[in-house]
C-alpha cells in the first residue's frame, strides 16, 4: 500500500513538474496606449492565454507618453482583476532622437504621417501630465522600479526561460543591455512588432516610405543596439504581414455577447475598422506560431544615418550581409486571417486566469463612439 501510495505521489510530482515546464514567462514591454487598441489588446491576448505567465509590463514612450501609458495600463489591470501584475515606467524619450530634430528632419526630408506620442493633436500635453482617462483613472500604483532594471532582474531570476515581448520602441531593452550586457543571451528570446520590408498596402504612413516604420525609428538607435544583440532567438512581425490582418465587427460582435471583464473591456474600447492587429498578431503568434504561414530568415538592423533613410529598417539574407555582428530574424511575412481571428475571439471571451475583483462590469455606460474610419497606423 505504501508503494501504491509512493507511486502516486510520485506521478502527480511529475505531472506537476511538467505543468510548471509548460508554462511560458513573459515580460510585456509596451508602448501602452489606451484605452482598447492595439497595445492594450496585445496585452489582454497574453493575459488571457493559460499557458503564460506574466511576470510584468514594462512601459516605453511610444504611441503616447510613459506616464499616460502607465495609467492605461494600471487601469487595464484593475478593470479585468490582475493587479498581480507588476507595472513598471521606463524611458520617456529615446536614447538620442529628440522631437524638435525629427520636425527639424521633416522639414528637409518631408512629413512623417504617424510620430506617436510626438503628433501634434487637439489633445496633446506634455511628457509628465496624465489627462483624465476615459475608462477612469487608476488608484493602483506602479512598483518603485526602472524597466531596465526589471527586465534584467527577471532573466536573470528565471535564465533562459523569459521571452521579451516587444510592442513598442526599443529604448527600454537597450537600457536593459547597457546594464547588462548578457541580458539578451539570458533571455529565451525577443518576440517584437516592428520592421517594414515591403508592405502591399495604401497606408500613407507606408505608400511612399515603406522602410520607415515607426516602432524601429522612432528610437534608431535603441533599436540598433537591441538587433545586434545575441538573443537566442528574434522573431519579427512586420508590417507586411500586419496589413493583412484586420479587428472586424464580426469580431468584435461575437466578443460582445460574452459577460466577462475582458470581453467588455474589448466591446466598448475596441474600434473595429479603425486599424490593422498590429501588436496582436505578434502576440498571437508568439502563443501559436502555426498562424504564421510564411517567413523570411533576414538579418536586420536600422539604418543611422542622420539623411532621408534615417531610422529604416535594413534587412540582408546570408549571402550579402555586412560583417558586423548582425543576428538572424525570422521576419514573419503571413497569416492565416481566419485561424488567428478564431484564437482573437476565443481568448478575449474566455475566463482570466488569476482574476481577483474585476471592476470592468461596474463601469458606467460607454460615451458614443466616433464613426468608423480608414485604417489608423499604429
Amino acid at each position: 500500500m505504501r508503494t501504491l501510495k509512493r507511486i502516486i505521489v510520485g506521478v502527480l510530482v511529475c505531472a506537476a513538474a511538467a505543468l510548471a515546464q509548460e508554462k511560458q514567462y513573459v515580460v510585456i514591454d509596451q508602448d501602452a496606449a489606451g484605452p482598447g487598441g492595439t497595445d492594450m489588446m496585445s496585452i489582454l491576448l497574453l493575459l488571457q492565454s493559460p499557458s503564460v505567465e506574466t511576470l510584468g509590463i514594462t512601459v516605453v514612450t511610444g504611441d503616447a507618453w510613459r506616464d499616460e501609458e502607465v495609467a492605461h495600463t494600471l487601469r487595464l489591470l484593475e478593470l479585468i482583476g490582475r493587479t498581480d501584475i507588476p507595472v513598471v515606467p521606463g524611458a520617456v524619450f529615446p536614447l538620442v532622437r529628440t522631437q524638435q530634430a525629427t520636425e527639424l528632419w521633416e522639414q528637409q526630408h518631408g512629413k512623417i504621417v504617424y510620430k506617436g506620442a510626438w503628433n501634434r493633436r487637439p489633445n496633446s500635453h506634455g511628457p509628465f501630465e496624465v489627462p483624465a482617462l476615459t475608462e477612469g483613472n487608476p488608484t493602483t500604483k506602479p512598483v518603485d522600479e526602472d524597466a531596465a532594471h526589471f527586465l534584467v532582474r527577471m532573466v536573470r531570476k528565471y535564465p533562459r526561460q523569459v521571452t521579451i515581448y516587444a510592442g513598442g520602441p526599443m529604448t527600454n531593452l537597450a537600457l536593459a543591455l547597457s546594464l547588462d550586457p548578457q541580458f539578451a543571451e539570458l533571455s529565451k528570446g525577443l518576440v517584437f512588432m516592428g520592421g517594414s520590408l515591403n508592405p502591399q498596402t495604401d497606408n500613407p504612413e507606408f505608400a511612399t516610405n515603406p522602410r520607415h516604420e515607426f516602432n524601429l525609428w522612432f528610437d534608431p538607435e535603441a533599436s540598433n543596439i537591441v538587433l545586434r544583440a545575441h538573443w537566442p532567438s528574434i522573431v519579427c512581425t512586420t508590417v507586411d504581414v500586419s496589413v493583412k490582418t484586420q479587428l472586424t465587427e464580426d469580431m468584435v460582435s461575437q466578443i460582445a455577447k460574452v459577460q466577462t471583464p475582458v470581453a467588455q473591456y474589448v466591446a466598448r474600447y475596441a474600434r473595429p475598422g479603425r486599424s490593422y492587429l498590429w501588436d496582436e498578431l505578434a502576440a498571437a503568434a508568439w502563443l501559436d506560431p502555426s498562424l504564421i504561414t510564411r517567413e523570411r530568415q533576414l538579418y536586420m538592423n536600422i539604418d543611422l544615418d542622420r539623411g532621408y533613410s534615417y531610422g529604416d529598417t535594413l534587412v540582408w539574407s546570408d549571402r550579402v550581409k555586412p560583417e558586423v555582428d548582425t543576428q538572424l530574424v525570422h521576419a514573419q511575412m503571413d497569416v492565416n486571417m481566419p485561424k488567428f481571428a478564431q484564437l482573437f475571439v476565443q481568448l478575449m471571451t474566455g475566463p482570466t486566469p488569476n482574476a481577483r475583483n474585476p471592476l470592468m462590469l461596474r463601469q458606467p455606460p460607454p460615451a458614443p463612439k466616433p464613426p468608423a474610419g480608414p485604417n489608423a497606423p499604429n
